[in-house]
């Protein structure tokens, strides 16, 4: 058996239904390699969402590496031997956290990255909040490694936006919602022929819950997130 040592800490509630997918998922990944029927150290701090998407959509984000770096260091005081963020739209201010955090940090991106190198692919759609589809976060790491991010039509954002902070965050999801968010997944296969998709936000996988669409492949940030966090713990 693997010497376990390390402790995950996990910056939670935005929003609380992907961070009970990331506890959730952590266990029983860890479990099945793991078989003496241990498990894992974890550590959840779970924050205001509202204050945290406040900020961000006042632009403030001075503000918002500040209240998530102070959240950051009290897992750090906890014990936790790294952090990761249970969302994809505060990776917004990753790379500032990073450099100032007491403890290294898992970027959701970057791991994200991989899985669609890994396949080879050049063109993927970009699911998320409003902050993420229209943030710089995730073409940053891509662009520059070759591979394009493609967006939906704004008025598509605002529908995958609206229907996110109103229904998916909420613990909602509608029959009608999800059949709506496939029809833009096949716009973006037809109009700009894109090879895979990131569900990027940590609720998305919460109502597309299939692998592929169409032909092309769902990356559920989570689960690769979740998969270099055990990665970690076991090191």
């Amino acid at each position: 058996m693997k010497n376990i040592k390390k402790t995950a800490g996990i910056i939670g509630g935005i929003a609380p239904e992907s961070t009970i997918a990331y506890y959730r998922l952590i266990i029983s990944g860890f479990r099945q390699i793991v078989k003496d029927g241990s498990y894992p150290s974890i550590l959840i701090n779970s924050i205001d969402m509202k204050k945290m998407l406040d900020l961000i959509g006042a632009d403030r984000l001075g503000d918002v590496t500040q209240y998530l770096l102070d959240e950051i260091k009290k897992l750090a005081k906890a014990g936790a031997d790294f952090g990761i963020l249970a969302s994809n739209t505060p990776h917004i201010v990753f790379d500032d956290l990073q450099r100032q955090s007491p403890i290294p940090l898992i970027s959701i991106v970057d791991v994200t990255y991989e899985a669609c190198h890994h396949l080879g692919l050049k063109k993927v759609g970009l699911f998320g909040t409003r902050f993420t589809m229209q943030g710089p976060f995730y073409p940053q790491v891509f662009n520059k490694r070759g591979i394009s991010i493609i967006v939906p039509a704004i008025e598509n954002q605002d529908y995958i936006h609206n229907k996110y902070m109103g229904e998916l965050v909420n613990g909602v999801f509608l029959p009608e919602t999800r059949q709506m968010l496939l029809s833009i997944v096949e716009q973006l296969q037809t109009r700009e022929d894109i090879q895979g998709l990131i569900l990027g936000g940590t609720e998305l996988p919460l109502i597309l819950t299939e692998d592929t669409y169409g032909g092309i492949p769902f990356f559920d940030t989570t689960k690769l997130h979740v998969a270099q966090i055990i990665e970690e713990m076991l090191k």
